[in-house]
C-alpha cells in the first residue's frame, strides 16, 4: 500500500525529504536550550558576572531564532509536500478512473469513487503531513530529550522507562478497537453520498411527487447512522487523551517531588538546581512528544482505511484493454454477432443476451424494437466494446472488436446513449466533444442534420449560448438533438441512437432519419426506439424479447410474420387514430 501511494509523491520528493532534515535541526536546538539554561543557573549560583550571563543570553536568543527559522521552513516545505502529494494522488485516481470500463465503475459505484477522491484523499493528506513533520519531530525529540535527561538527571530519568511502555500498550489497544469502526464508517459515507447524488439527480421527480420530507427523513437516518458509528470510534480514540495526561502529570509530579528531595538532601551534590530545572524541561518535552506521537497514531489510524480505499482504485485494472499490435483502422461499418452470449457479471445467474447471431452490412439502417428489459441497450454496447462478450464474438469491419485499439474503435462507433448528457459550457464546447477540431461550418452542418440548427438560431447568442450543467436550460428534445449532432461530428462508420429521439416530435424524428439516409449513406445506422414509426423505413428491424432476437425483417415482412410486431403496430396506430379523432 505504501509503495503504491509513494508513486504519487513524484516532484515533491525534495520537499518531503527536506522537511525531516529541517525538523531535525529544530529539535537539536530545542534540546540544547535546556542544557544551556541549566549551565546558566549553575553559573548564577556560583556568582558569575553579568558578562557571562549576557553571553548565555545571546547564545539562547540565537538558538531560539535559528530553531524558529528551521521550524517555519519545515512548516512551509511540509505544506508544499502534503498538498502536492494530495494533488498528484487525486490526479492519478481521476486518470485511472477515466480508463475504467463500465464493469469497473459498477464495481465501485459512482458515490464511492467521489468519496475516495475527496474525503479519503483529505484524510491521507493530513496523515502524510503529520508523518513527514510531526512523526519525525516527536520521536527525535523523545530520543534526544531522553538521552539528555539521563545525562542531566541520572536515576531520575528512570521514570520514563515505565511511562513509555504503558502508553505504547494503551495506544495499541485503542487503535485495535477503533480501526474496525472507522472501516465501517467510510462504507456508510459511500451510502450517504449515494443518497445525496440520487436525490440531486432526481430533484425534479422528488418535487413533482412532493417527496421532499421523505427524502429528508431518509437522509437524516443515513446521517445519524454515520454519526453513531463515528461517535463510537471517537469515544474510543478519546481515551488516548486522558491516558496521556495522566502519564504527563504523573511524570511531572515524580520529577518535581523526587528531584526536590534529592536536591535538598544531597545539598546539590547528586542533583543541583540547574540539573533539576533542565530535568523538568526535558520531562515536559518527553511527555509532550509522547502526546504528539499518540495524535499521529490517531490520525494514521483514521487514514489507514482511506489509504486502503485509495489504493483499491489505483490498483484496479480495467477489464477492457487494447491488445498488443492492435488494429488501428476500421475497414467499414459492417457488424457481425457470432453466437454471442453476454452477462454483466460473472456471478450473474442468467445471460442478458443469449444466442445472438446477426449480420449487418456497412451503410444499412437497422431498427431495434423491444420492451423494457429486452436487452436492446446491452446489444449495442458490445459494438464499441463498452463491455466484452461472455461467449462468441462481435466483429466490426470484419475484425473482432477485441483486436482493435480501443480509441480507434470508439472513434469510429458513435453512440448517443439513452441518458443524454451535456456539459457546462457553450453549445460549441459541447459539440466539439465529437471533434475538437470541428469548424463552425461543420458544426452547423451536423446541427442541421440533427434538426438542431433551427432552435439554436433562435437563441440570442446562437452557438455561443451557455449550456448549464447537465443541459438543464434546454428541453429534452433539444438536448437529444445536440447529442446527435455531437455524435455526427465524429464522422463515424457506425452511428448508434439508443432511444435518442424519444423526446422529439414525429415530424422532427422523420426529418432526422431523412437526413441520415441522404447525407451519410455509407454510415451504418442502428436506431433503438419505442415507436415503430421511428424505424418503419429501416432496411431491417430487429425485434428483441428476453435478451434474444425473436424476429428480424423489414416492416412489411414483420407485419406478416411476427404477431408481437403486429400487435405493437396496431396498438400504436390505434392510439394515434383515437387522438386524431379527438
Amino acid at each position: 500500500m505504501i509503495r503504491v501511494l509513494a508513486r504519487s509523491i513524484r516532484q515533491y520528493k525534495k520537499a518531503s525529504i527536506l522537511t525531516p532534515l529541517l525538523v531535525t535541526v529544530e529539535v537539536i536546538l530545542e534540546c540544547a536550550i535546556p542544557f544551556l539554561i541549566a549551565n546558566l543557573v549553575n553559573e548564577m549560583q556560583a556568582g558569575c558576572s553579568m558578562s557571562v550571563i549576557a553571553q548565555y543570553g545571546v547564545a539562547l536568543i540565537a538558538m531560539s531564532i535559528i530553531s524558529l527559522v528551521f521550524g517555519g521552513a519545515a512548516g512551509a516545505t511540509c505544506a508544499t509536500a502534503s498538498a502536492g502529494f494530495a494533488r498528484n494522488l487525486r490526479k492519478d485516481m481521476f486518470y485511472k478512473i477515466q480508463d475504467y470500463s463500465f464493469e469497473n465503475i459498477d464495481k465501485f459505484s459512482v458515490s464511492s469513487l467521489v468519496t475516495r477522491l475527496t474525503t479519503d484523499i483529505t484524510n491521507v493528506q493530513m496523515a502524510y503531513m503529520m508523518i513527514i513533520r510531526v512523526a519525525i519531530r516527536c520521536p527525535l525529540m523523545l530520543i534526544f530529550s531522553f538521552v539528555m535527561g539521563f545525562v542531566m538527571g541520572g536515576r531520575l530519568a528512570m521514570i520514563f522507562l515505565f511511562t513509555i511502555p504503558l502508553l505504547a500498550i494503551g495506544l495499541f489497544l485503542v487503535i485495535r478497537a477503533a480501526t474496525p469502526l472507522f472501516r465501517r464508517v467510510f462504507r456508510k459515507y459511500d451510502a450517504l453520498n449515494d443518497s445525496v447524488q440520487e436525490n440531486v439527480q432526481a430533484m425534479r421527480v422528488v418535487k413533482s411527487y412532493v417527496r421532499e420530507n421523505y427524502e429528508k427523513k431518509k437522509f437524516g437516518a443515513a446521517a445519524e447512522d454515520v454519526q453513531k458509528d463515528f461517535t463510537r470510534a471517537e469515544r474510543i480514540m478519546a481515551i488516548n487523551s486522558p491516558m496521556m495526561q495522566f502519564c504527563v502529570y504523573a511524570g511531572m509530579v515524580f520529577v518535581m517531588s523526587y528531584g526536590s528531595y534529592t536536591v535538598i538532601t544531597s545539598q546539590g551534590l547528586d542533583l543541583n538546581v540547574g540539573q533539576m530545572s533542565s530535568m523538568l524541561t526535558y520531562s515536559f518535552q518527553i511527555l509532550m512528544s509522547l502526546m504528539m506521537v499518540s495524535m499521529v497514531f490517531v490520525m494514521i489510524t483514521m487514514s489507514m482505511e482511506s489509504a486502503e480505499r485509495i489504493v483499491e482504485v489505483l490498483k484496479e485494472e480495467s477489464t477492457l484493454k487494447s491488445p498488443e499490435n492492435a488494429l488501428t483502422e476500421v475497414k467499414d461499418g459492417s457488424i457481425d454477432f457470432d453466437n454471442v452470449n453476454f452477462k454483466y457479471s460473472k456471478k450473474a445467474e442468467r445471460m442478458a443476451l443469449a444466442d445472438i447471431n446477426l449480420h449487418i452490412k456497412s451503410g444499412e439502417i437497422i431498427g431495434v424494437l423491444g420492451g423494457t428489459g429486452s436487452s436492446k441497450s446491452s446489444l449495442i454496447q458490445l459494438i464499441p466494446r463498452l463491455y466484452d462478450v461472455t461467449e462468441g464474438c462481435v466483429k466490426v469491419g470484419g475484425a473482432d472488436v477485441r483486436k482493435y485499439d480501443l480509441e480507434t474503435l470508439r472513434n469510429q462507433v458513435a453512440v448517443v446513449l439513452q441518458k443524454n448528457v451535456l456539459f457546462s459550457g457553450t453549445i460549441k464546447d459541447n459539440l466539439r466533444w465529437g471533434n475538437p477540431e470541428a469548424t463552425d461550418a461543420e458544426m452547423e452542418e451536423a446541427c442541421r442534420l440533427a434538426q438542431a440548427d433551427e432552435f439554436i438560431q433562435q437563441f440570442p447568442d446562437k452557438y455561443d449560448t451557455w449550456i448549464e450543467q447537465g443541459g438543464s436550460n434546454v428541453s429534452g428534445g433539444q438536448k437529444q438533438r445536440l447529442c446527435i449532432a455531437r455524435a455526427l461530428l465524429k464522422k463515424p462508420k457506425i452511428l448508434i441512437l439508443d432511444d435518442s429521439t424519444s423526446a422529439v416530435d414525429t415530424r422532427t424524428d422523420a426529418l432526422i432519419r431523412k437526413g441520415f439516409r441522404e447525407f451519410i449513406p455509407e454510415t451504418t445506422k442502428i436506431i433503438i426506439a419505442q415507436r415503430i414509426a421511428s424505424v418503419q423505413d429501416a432496411d431491417r428491424i430487429i425485434l428483441m424479447e428476453g435478451g434474444r432476437i425473436s424476429a428480424i425483417g423489414n416492416h412489411e415482412e414483420l407485419l406478416k410474420s411476427s404477431e408481437v410486431y403486429r400487435e405493437i403496430y396496431t396498438s400504436q396506430n390505434r392510439v394515434g387514430g383515437d387522438k386524431d379523432a379527438e
